[in-house]
């Protein structure tokens, strides 16, 4: 029997029961969208976590405050001071730039409005370090920050804590920190959110100024620290434990009472959980695709029952054994793959609807796609095998005495 003439065949007993074979590759249909669409959503978290953390700086690392020990014993936590940073500022090698931070949320008014908002206290470096752009205005000055000065640079979105008024309109006006008059001198661009802060709803002042007019508190929350290079992460995580080590007098061996931690362990962190986690629920989705497969099987056991005369027919006829397994094979693969198309385009719909209505990123990467038509393909040549053998097997004579 020619190749061409299987297909037809098997294409018009597929026809033949348009609503069955519907209805057969319903757990098909259902097992691809889903796991397009979990892999979409997976996909699309791990580029949008990967796109905030790339906005801190990849070769930016974090200073932050760990535990005080004396004795063996834990004293409480530790602390980090300005004299800290100034001396990772002045090492020559693999750090570029530093910049220190202190933050608290105080009362912000303007007028008759006001809102609770975030309050930074650092250098002029920091915007530089974390690649700020400036939408209006001017940043502050190194000049500024040692004379105290009480001026702010505000995140492209205070405006709309503040009255719901453009940010932009507020550069030259004169708001209130706790009670403390600043002068506002400039407006950062628009940057999104990082998830546990938010740059665009802060207030950024000189750090001596919020120490010592705002927070009254010589202390720090955290250095952040520019390597020159990426390459030079290494050297400069060994050379901010070495100055620091240096700073605060602690003994070789002692356990240090702060700690470092680089973006780009981040980074992979957070990409290898993702990555886990869309595996888990591709592999969840994965089985519909087992359970539409199994469902294929059974009701192509059910059509060579209701053809065992067709079938006996065709071989009496000259139709090898190998023919009638490639016909029941093309059927089984025929309702796999249709089956697919559609969840196809039901998952990518799927995606489209949740990134519009739920505003959750969604990205369909093309392997996905490949993968998921692979493995419908595999599942009606795995599922249609054991049908397909059955009808190939059956004599001709005990087939066209079947009633």
């Amino acid at each position: 029997m020619l190749i061409i003439e299987i297909l037809w065949v098997a294409l018009d007993a597929v026809l033949a029961n348009k609503l069955r074979s519907l209805l057969t590759m319903l757990g098909i249909v259902i097992g691809i969208a889903a796991v397009i669409t979990m892999v979409a959503l997976g996909e699309g978290a791990r580029r949008s976590v990967e796109d905030r953390l790339k906005t801190l700086g990849a070769n930016v690392l974090t200073v932050r405050p760990g535990q005080s020990f004396f004795g063996g014993l834990g004293r409480g936590q530790a602390m980090l001071s300005v004299e800290d940073a100034e001396a990772l500022r002045a090492a020559p090698e693999a750090i570029l730039e530093v910049a220190p931070e202190l933050e608290g949320r105080f009362q912000v008014e303007r007028g008759a409005s006001n809102a609770n908002l975030s309050i930074l206290g650092t250098w002029p470096s920091y915007f530089s370090v974390n690649n700020h752009q400036l939408a209006a205005g001017r940043l502050f000055t190194e000049a500024e920050d040692r004379g105290r000065r009480r001026v702010a640079v505000l995140g492209a979105l205070v405006g709309g804590q503040l009255g719901g008024i453009p940010t932009e309109s507020l550069v030259g006006q004169t708001i209130r920190v706790s009670g403390v008059p600043f002068e506002v001198i400039g407006v950062l661009a628009e940057k999104g959110s990082q998830g546990f802060f938010n740059p665009d709803e802060g207030i950024y002042v000189p750090l001596a100024t919020a120490q010592f007019r705002v927070m009254g508190s010589d202390r720090i929350r955290s250095i952040a620290v520019q390597a020159v290079s990426e390459a030079q992460m290494n050297d400069a995580m060994i050379e901010i434990d070495q100055l620091l080590r240096r700073e605060h007098r602690l003994r070789p061996g002692e356990a240090a009472d702060f700690n470092i931690r680089d973006q780009a362990s981040l980074l992979n962190t957070v990409q290898e959980t993702t990555q886990t986690f869309t595996l888990l629920l591709a592999g969840i989705a994965a089985i519909s695709l087992v359970v539409g497969g199994i469902g294929i099987m059974n009701i192509m056991l059910v059509s060579v029952t209701e053809r065992t005369r067709e079938i006996g027919l065709r071989k009496a006829l000259g139709a090898r054994p190998n023919d009638i397994l490639f016909q029941f094979l093309i059927e089984s693969l025929v309702l796999c793959l249709v089956g697919g198309a559609l969840g196809l385009l039901l998952g990518l719909g799927g995606s489209i609807a949740l990134q519009r209505l739920a505003g959750w990123n969604a990205t369909v990467a093309p392997e996905a796609v490949v993968l998921a038509f692979a493995f419908s393909a595999g599942v009606g040549v795995f599922f249609g095998i054991w049908p397909a053998r059955r009808a190939a097997n059956l004599t001709p004579i005990e087939s066209l005495r079947y009633e």
